[in-house]
């Protein structure tokens, strides 16, 4: 299918210049809109912001590299920014090298410097009450839907999935593409352009 198993133009990459992105996904679920809530009570915020080791204890179930992917639950996405200098540091001690959110994030120069790859919808000069809701299952974000462990590919042009039993494929497939792609170019560039040569081109790279 190609118009699946990537992501939409809602989520993009904040950091260009970084490298690509490559790793096992981490998923999660938050909300901001409201403190979370435990016991039928708001829980201080405070710590809920900040102390979630449950959480970190499944991330490291996950076979590095990781990617986080965290679906933001308010509606519509992006009042608080839950990844923020503090969080990007702790999930690169974690193991992980990029993260994917509908959401917002903020801290974007110290998160820059620490070389964490970030995909999402924009920035956010707050946090708000952002908070974890759930963890570990599927998501959705940016209309890709992501499960624990899926193998996750960012680049300057957005995020998509890559099917497992495909991985070892991928390569030289590439390559073929990569090369039709350039005869094409270069014909396209060349002096003598003519649209019999393109036609010709077209007829070799489908033969």
């Amino acid at each position: 299918m190609r118009n699946t198993g990537f992501a939409n133009p809602s989520v993009r990459c904040i950091f260009p210049d970084l490298p690509v992105m490559v790793g096992h996904a981490v998923t999660a679920r938050v909300r901001s809109s409201e403190p979370p809530i435990q016991g039928g009570t708001y829980y201080d915020h405070g710590r809920a912001y900040y102390d979630q080791s449950d959480w970190w204890k499944h991330i490291l179930a996950v076979p590095p590299p990781r990617v986080t992917v965290i679906e933001d639950l308010d509606k519509p996405p992006g009042l608080g920014a839950f990844l923020g200098e503090v969080h990007v540091n702790i999930l690169l001690a974690l193991g992980c090298i990029g993260a994917l959110t509908n959401g917002n994030v903020r801290d974007l120069p110290q998160a820059r410097a620490s070389g964490f790859q970030i995909f999402a919808g924009g920035a956010a000069v707050s946090h708000a009450y952002a908070h974890i809701f759930d963890f570990g299952g599927s998501v959705e974000v940016g209309g890709l839907k992501v499960n624990p462990g899926d193998l996750i590919h960012g680049d300057v042009h957005g995020v998509q999935t890559i099917p497992s039993d495909v991985v070892g494929e991928i390569m030289p497939v590439a390559q073929k593409i990569l090369k039709r792609r350039r005869h094409l170019a270069e014909v396209c560039r060349s002096a003598d352009f003519s649209l019999e040569k393109l036609e010709n081109a077209l007829n070799e790279v489908e033969g």
